[in-house]
């Protein structure tokens, strides 16, 4: 997969350092000269392209055409609004990804601005504290479809009623499967006849409406 990130401030920096360790392709573009330099230091000198990464010029020297991702993470919003409307109506990259840095801004960050995923660290953070507070010892691995889904880990409670329980036995959650079964560190795949045993830790894949009545199901009967 392609990326390119525009910005090379601390965000930029880790993000593009953590992608090209899983192997992705990545450019990262980044204007200001001091940055640019240690970037340089920090990562693959062909990684790092000095310019405005709001100029089409210096998004096609990047090679935007071939990109499956662009994340505009700049300190300015509107810098990060006019890269990704050039990215998704100019270059029609697949997937694009904008940084808000003012909250009050955030309602802009939408699909005729081209951003398919807005990244709103004040947003974020007060979704997380009210996941955490009503989803207990839960763990949400990964979102999917815009935080539509949500792919999570829960271990069965020592008093769970669906303990003993072959899966097809139980009555699940509208739009939750379970994906895997870790059980005292082994991986199960699971089908209809497999049985819940105490602490297992399941991974489901469930809609964000579901997500209590999944816990619920796991959690403790008493």
């Amino acid at each position: 997969m392609f990326v390119i990130i525009v910005g090379g401030g601390k965000t930029g920096s880790q993000l593009a350092e953590q992608l090209l360790s899983q192997g992705y392709q990545v450019r990262l573009i980044e204007s200001r000269e001091i940055i640019v330099a240690r970037l340089k230091l920090e990562l693959p000198v062909d990684v790092v392209i000095e310019g405005d990464g709001s100029s089409p010029r210096v998004l096609e020297q990047a090679g935007i055409d071939h990109a499956q991702v662009l994340a505009a993470v700049t300190g300015e919003d509107e810098t990060n609004l006019v890269i990704t409307t050039l990215a998704r109506f100019e270059f029609d990259v697949p997937r694009t990804i904008a940084r808000v840095n003012n909250p009050k801004n955030a309602w802009l960050f939408g699909d005729e601005m081209g951003v398919d995923v807005a990244l709103n660290q004040a947003d974020l953070l007060t979704k997380l504290i009210v996941e955490e507070m009503s989803m207990g010892d839960m763990m949400t691995l990964m979102k999917l479809r815009k935080g539509e889904y949500s792919l999570v880990e829960e271990k069965v409670h020592s008093n769970a009623s669906v303990i003993g329980s072959a899966l097809r036995q139980i009555e699940l959650p509208k739009e939750c499967v379970f994906a895997a079964i870790i059980r005292k560190g082994r991986l199960i795949i699971p089908n209809g006849d497999t049985v819940l045993e105490p602490v297992d830790e399941i991974i489901a894949l469930v809609h964000a409406t579901q997500v209590n009545a999944l816990a619920k199901l796991l959690g403790d009967s008493n």
